[in-house]
């Protein structure tokens, strides 16, 4: 079966999921692929076009082969070790003590070189200097790997090659896995880039791409290293991999150490820079003073910055496009004093600045200049006056206006950023200090609950004490009862326990055989106001003498009928209960039938317990 170019693939790739292969080199992407399109049966490139479209996942198996990411910490200890010991000390003298330091791991994969990247800088500045002045940009092209390497997490045969010291230093342990350091994982920012598509990050100090360029075919590896040499600040360097050279890239790196793959960008003159000299010294020699004059001058009038001219006379020189139509400059007014010139005071003074720049033969940089369009919209402009001077002589100086609009919107933008989340900083560690207050104030209530729960086990272990005791008491009671029920019942006469109001408490067996009432009848009514055979008002006398303290003894005889209706005499003995006098509390009545033998019976008095 015939098969169409690998380009159809390619493309259907970069049209539906954004990443461009087209630069990597064809006879790796081939091998990768048809490693694919073998484990999932697809006989040739259309077959498997077909199959992504509709098996969505495949994309997935697919980057992960296509997008190898080998990687590992302190891979290639030599140039680790060259980083540290010559390069990072360098870097650090070139930005200075408190200059802040960018760092770019390109192609980070999932994330060991760069936590690499990071270790070696925390070890040169300290904990907290690293911590303020370092920021590290990681970038992949696989999300996966990005996902991986923002969670930070890494078996122990990952982290291997760490030396143990530094392992102890930046990592935690989690189970069985390691953590690199949160604090100082808040230095590093991953993001997704395609080196081949995607704008490069701008002013770096120190590039890392490691053994990705050997994935570019020749044209993609210049585009890119096109990028990171105008990434690269003038000092900055560039780290590769043990497989890459740069041995046709000479105008853009020059090699620092060749054998750890460690180089310097080469600055090139930028078009600004070339007018400069074309003014300074028309007869050099160069490509720049070779322009023929017509050229030189289009190139400065088409310049996309406003430039004005100004000789050592003080007069306008020239003017570019730029800045004819931003100041209203004629063509006519070349030749023209600059202080008759609109220009000369708005929207800046430039005759003052141009005098410290002519004494101090340096540029004089003008910030935050705003200036109204022709159109009507404001800009800010950023002036830069820059003196021409060829040894001693002071040919003239240059004006030029660069438009920071955009950068000072963006710069406010961030100020607005930064303030807002301060303030989400300080609500949510305010709220943090409420939440601590309150778990405060919780346990403070969860220990008072659980002395209270202490106390109430002790009251409740008093209360079964004084339970078991109550029981104990009421059991004597119930004994004493008992004693007494007996006695009562054995004396053979009828007995009645009166109180001081006269009301029945004791009602025996013999008054309930005599009278045929029992004893739950009778107890707790007033003794007078019983109906039983016996006349109790007749005995009223008698109760009152000895309830009331008058008498020790009171007896008296009454006609009366009997449980079974029979008419009997009955003999009544009022005993006094309690103390003499007043102090007594009630009365015991013994009543038995007149006539019947009472020698021997003994009555015994109930004190008040």
């Amino acid at each position: 079966m015939s098969e169409a170019p690998l380009d159809v693939l390619l493309n259907h790739l970069k049209r539906t999921r954004g990443f461009d292969f087209t630069g990597y080199k064809r006879s790796s992407l081939e091998r990768r692929i048809a490693k694919r399109m073998a484990h999932v049966g697809s006989s040739g490139y259309i077959d498997y076009v077909d199959r992504l479209e509709v098996d969505p996942d495949e994309f997935a198996a697919l980057f992960d082969t296509l997008l190898i990411n080998v990687t590992g910490f302190y891979r290639d200890p030599q140039a680790w070790d060259y980083l540290a010991g010559e390069i990072v000390p360098k870097l650090l003298a070139d930005t200075g003590e408190a200059g802040s330091i960018r760092v770019w791991c390109a192609g980070c994969a999932t994330g060991e070189e760069t936590y690499t990247l990071a270790i070696v800088l925390a070890e040169a500045l300290g904990e907290r200097a690293f911590g303020e002045r370092v920021k590290i940009y990681a970038t992949d092209a696989d999300e996966d790997a990005l996902m991986q390497a923002r969670a930070a997490v890494y078996t122990a045969k990952q982290v291997e090659a760490v030396p143990p010291e530094l392992l102890a230093r930046y990592f935690e342990r989690v189970d069985e896995r390691f953590a690199f350091r949160k604090d100082l994982r808040r230095v590093v920012i991953f993001g997704r880039n395609d080196l081949v598509q995607d704008a490069p990050i701008s002013r770096i100090d120190l590039l890392a791409c490691r053994n990705t360029l050997m994935y570019f075919n020749a044209d993609t590896q210049s585009r890119v290293l096109e990028r990171f040499n105008f990434a690269l600040n003038p000092w900055g360097y560039l780290l590769l991999g043990r497989s890459e050279m740069l041995i046709t890239h000479a105008d853009l790196f020059r090699p620092v150490d060749l054998k750890r793959r460690v180089f310097s960008k080469v600055v090139s003159a930028s078009l600004r820079d070339r007018l400069m000299n074309v003014q300074r010294d028309p007869g050099a020699r160069g490509s720049a003073a070779q322009l023929d004059p017509v050229t030189a001058e289009r190139a400065f009038d088409v310049a996309p910055v406003a430039q004005l001219v100004i000789d050592a006379d003080g007069k306008l020189a020239t003017a570019n496009d730029q800045a004819r139509a931003l100041f209203g400059i004629a063509l006519s007014d070349a030749g023209r004093p600059l202080k008759d010139l609109e220009v000369s005071y708005r929207p800046v003074d430039l005759r003052s600045n141009l005098d410290l720049a002519f004494a101090e033969r340096r540029t004089v940089v003008i910030p935050g200049v705003n200036a109204v369009m022709p159109s009507g919209h404001a800009r800010d402009l950023e002036v830069h006056l820059t003196p021409l001077v060829s040894g001693d002589v002071v040919l003239g100086a240059t004006v030029w206006y660069q438009d920071v609009t955009g950068e000072r919107r963006l710069q406010d933008e961030l100020e607005i950023s930064k303030r807002e989340l301060d303030t989400a900083y300080e609500e949510l560690r305010a709220t943090v200090e409420e939440l601590e207050t309150t778990n405060e104030e919780l346990q403070s209530t969860n220990e008072e609950l659980e002395t209270m729960n202490q106390e109430l086990e002790s009251t409740n272990q008093e209360l079964g004490t004084m339970n078991d005791e109550m029981r104990r008491r009421s059991s004597d009671i119930d004994e004493v009862n008992a004693f007494l029920e007996t006695i009562l019942t054995s004396l053979g006469v009828g007995v009645v326990v009166l109180d001081g109001d006269q009301t029945v408490r004791v009602w025996n067996a013999s008054a309930t055989e005599l009278w045929g009432l029992r004893a739950d009848e009778a107890e707790g009514r007033h003794f007078l106001g019983l109906d039983i055979g016996l006349p109790l008002d007749d005995a009223k006398a008698a109760l009152r003498s000895v309830v009331a303290g008058g008498s020790e003894r009171a007896e008296v005889t009454l006609d009366a009928i009997d449980r079974r209706g029979r008419p009997i005499r009955c003999h009544l003995t009022v005993l006094p209960l309690g103390g003499d006098g007043p102090g007594r509390t009630g009365a015991i009545v013994l009543m038995d039938e007149a006539g019947h033998d009472r020698d021997g019976v003994a009555v015994v008095p109930l004190d008040a317990g």
